[in-house]
């Protein structure tokens, strides 16, 4: 690894330390400085992720997209977008993205998309359709306690 990459990679784990202490405007200079040492889909994926905490929800779509222009194999940003998407209210247009996150080679938790896209299933009543979507995160994911529930209270619905 050259020291431009390394530099890159620690910038990065020091954003997200700072990130999921709470530490907005810290996290994003670091991931705006890891972004100056070498372009990775996690960098822009994380910055967007910041922005998202901050409500500025356009611009952590914009990362998101970025990070998949740089990287269409990592998953996370479809992901990420689609909830973005939900979040906004536009649940129909977050459908894709978390189809696209589904079929991402790299991509850890993989089972989040499932979990989304059941969520977002269920809230529009569409019962057999999130029933799948959380069993496909199980069959990703067996003990995923979220998943669990959320079929529970499901075939509680339906019995």
């Amino acid at each position: 690894m050259g020291g431009r990459t390394e530099e890159a990679l620690e910038l990065w784990r020091e954003g997200t330390h700072r990130l999921l202490a709470g530490e907005l405007e810290e996290a994003v200079d670091l991931f705006t400085r890891s972004l100056e040492a070498e372009p990775t889909a996690e960098a822009y994926t994380f910055r967007g992720w910041a922005y998202s905490f901050a409500g500025r929800l356009p611009e952590a779509i914009e990362e998101c997209r970025k990070a998949i222009a740089t990287d269409p194999s990592f998953g996370n940003p479809y992901n990420d977008i689609g909830c973005y998407l939900m979040e906004q209210g536009d649940g129909e247009g977050a459908i894709p993205w978390f189809e696209k996150a589904k079929q991402a080679s790299r991509y850890e938790p993989r089972h989040f998309p499932y979990l989304n896209l059941g969520r977002l299933r269920a809230a529009r009543g569409e019962i057999a359709e999130a029933v799948a979507e959380f069993e496909g995160a199980l069959a990703e994911s067996p003990d995923d306690p979220m998943a669990l529930k959320f079929l529970e209270m499901l075939r509680y619905k339906v019995n």
